[in-house]
């Protein structure tokens, strides 16, 4: 996870993108890719909220884990 305090976003030229699977009620995270290749999440309920900044290597890891099922227990 990176450090953006110093790094000014503006979260209006990102283009965000929500799971297909999201529930109607609006649970979900929201992810845009950062000009530096970086990828910044949010709170899809909270879109003027805090933002995390993630590398494309922890976004990989991540995506990799959650395909071969590594966090299927956090949902059950």
């Amino acid at each position: 996870m990176s450090d953006t305090s110093a790094t000014r976003i503006d979260r209006s030229e990102l283009a965000w993108r929500k799971s297909t699977f999201s529930n109607p009620s609006g649970n979900c995270v929201e992810m845009a890719p950062l000009a530096d290749g970086q990828v910044a999440v949010r709170n899809s309920r909270d879109p003027e909220g805090s933002l995390i900044v993630y590398t494309r290597p922890e976004i990989d890891a991540f995506l990799q884990g959650a395909k071969s099922g590594e966090f299927d227990y956090l949902a059950l």
